[in-house]
């Protein structure tokens, strides 16, 4: 049943809407609220739980005739923005996936996340091109780019989709692809949702059952030397090979396997997508790198790569931040472990990763979008855990010194999904190269004149 107060004449319109309607003051409108990350805490004025596209666009329709600023949230794995006024549209209950195994195509709803769309791929021997947790939603990760576990190999999530169906701000519902509205396309594909609420898209799936994926292990003290090996490996590794190195300090929870719980480790996540013997002989550089105290690898359904790299299940507060790097130089390295590494005993980051970049991540789109990663060779991101006060700060400062000690490296952008908490303008705008932007802002003044999209990592509107 609606709760909505009739009483109150600014949401009358919003009575038309299926789903809940909920003020602060309602019961339910904390769990409508609260997304996967516990670090934003969300307080509009009024959340909408859409149970379909016919909910979002009058939600839409109700924010534009009272010039009331929206969010929207699915899964709220990126939600690193608290909204603290205006309206919030939760998708969460639009899960509904559409496999056609012919075509080899699927067509996800606003709040569906990756796992529903492996399960519903996986009898037709079919896998989707999904990030490093399957628990994350398709369309605020495909919005941003999408880098996927697989990226090298097969690309961006954006390079696969077809189409999207697409609300704009004024509560115009409008299907987009090439061939129609193509500056909306380019858009949405790596430009985060600056100009639309995605109530669906249809992508491309892969005619892939099975791969060969898990994490090599070592006690952290061996950072240096698995890293330093793993560096020089990955300049000649073919693109089927897809791996990240990882720096692991883990708490003494439950819900960790032993022996790694507790304790501070180096890994190296691999996928690998061609023939498991020769992927377990590529791998022999990296076992013979460092003491080996856990290896994962094996093949598995690509319905299980969770395995891979066993992220968080759980919401937990968390901060993230990323870069983009050119090289892996030996001082890029020390600079590295400098900041985070085994001589750091009390750095407060729970993850510090590299991906390895390049293959079909560096090739030029076949469809121009907003992407401006292509040019990078590796991929840095950090997360802390923002347990306490005096844990936020800490974290806060060891991640400002890491990005400041690598920023030589690196080629001044970021990724928009994995930037963490945007700043300002500039600061924002570091998430695509200048040219990119500009047309982004252009795009938005365009598609969102009112500047009603304006929570998260959003542009401003430009003429």
């Amino acid at each position: 049943m609606t709760a909505i107060h009739h009483n109150t004449p600014d949401l009358f319109a919003l009575s038309e809407i299926r789903g809940p309607v909920l003020r602060p003051a309602d019961d339910g409108y904390a769990d409508e609220v609260t997304g996967f990350n516990l670090a934003a805490l969300h307080t509009p004025d009024v959340v909408v739980g859409a149970t379909g596209v016919d909910d979002v666009v009058t939600a839409l329709r109700w924010a534009t005739a009272t010039n009331t600023p929206v969010a929207i949230q699915a899964t709220g794995h990126g939600a690193n923005f608290p909204i603290d006024h205006g309206l919030l549209v939760n998708t969460k209950r639009m899960t509904d996936v559409r496999v056609d195994p012919d075509g080899r195509r699927a067509t996800a709803a606003a709040g569906a996340k990756w796992r529903h769309v492996l399960d519903a791929a996986a009898p037709y021997g079919l896998a989707a091109l999904c990030g490093t947790s399957t628990d994350a939603g398709v369309v605020g990760y495909t919005l941003g780019g999408g880098l996927p576990a697989l990226g090298r190999t097969y690309g961006y999530a954006a390079d696969l989709v077809r189409s999207f169906q697409v609300a704009t701000p004024d509560g115009t519902l409008r299907e987009c692809d090439p061939d129609h509205e193509p500056e909306l396309f380019w858009a949405l594909r790596g430009g985060k949702g600056n100009v639309g609420v995605v109530t669906s898209l249809t992508f491309d799936l892969l005619p892939l059952a099975t791969l060969l994926g898990g994490g090599i292990y070592c006690p952290g003290e061996h950072a240096e030397a698995l890293l330093t090996a793993w560096a020089d490996w990955t300049h000649e590794v073919p693109d089927e090979m897809c791996t990240a190195f990882s720096l692991l300090r883990l708490p003494p929870l439950p819900q960790i396997p032993e022996p790694l719980r507790g304790g501070f480790w180096a890994r190296v996540a691999v996928a690998w997508t061609g023939d498991p013997k020769t992927g377990e002989e590529l791998l022999s550089p990296i076992r013979s790198a460092a003491p080996v105290t856990v290896d994962t690898v094996e093949e598995m359904p690509y319905a299980a790569m969770d395995r891979i790299y066993m992220e968080p299940q759980d919401p937990l507060p968390a901060r993230e931040s990323c870069a983009l790097l050119h090289d892996l130089t030996p001082d890029a390295i020390g600079a590295f472990l400098a900041q985070v590494g085994p001589e750091v005993p009390d750095c407060p980051l729970l993850l510090v990763e590299i991906r390895h970049m390049g293959g079909a991540l560096a090739r030029p789109a076949r469809l121009e979008d907003a992407i401006c990663a292509r040019d990078a060779d590796y991929f840095l991101e950090t997360v802390g855990v923002l347990a306490a006060p005096p844990a936020a700060e800490a974290i806060e400062a060891a991640t400002a010194a890491l990005h400041t000690a690598m920023a030589p490296y690196g080629t001044g952008h970021t990724m928009v999904n994995i930037h963490g908490t945007p700043g300002d303008d500039a600061d924002r705008a570091r998430a695509w190269t200048p040219e990119v932007y500009d047309r982004l802002c252009k795009d938005k003044s365009t598609y969102d004149p009112s500047n009603l999209l304006s929570f998260g990592h959003t542009v401003a509107s430009r003429a």
